[in-house]
């Protein structure tokens, strides 16, 4: 069993978190690149965003939006 254990020890911290000990030793040279993972992340979310409000004013110029409090049971 404890040869077992080991396995995953080995696995997650010589494979599996590798390139996480790469970023962390990068953050002491640059710090933008060693957040290049967050920065991704972050311009994703904001390019959804930006679709999502669009989309919300497409419906709403249309009229299609049902604005009414009774559209669900459980707000009557």
């Amino acid at each position: 069993m404890k040869a077992f254990f080991e396995g995953i020890q080995y696995l997650f911290v010589n494979i599996l978190f590798a390139p996480l000990d790469f970023l962390r030793h990068l953050e002491l040279v640059t710090w933008f690149g060693a957040n290049t993972i967050n920065w991704i992340f972050m311009i994703i979310c904001s390019a959804a965003i930006v679709y999502w409000i669009k989309q919300l004013r497409i419906f709403d110029a249309a009229g299609t939006e049902n604005q009414d409090t009774t559209a669900h049971s459980f707000l009557k």
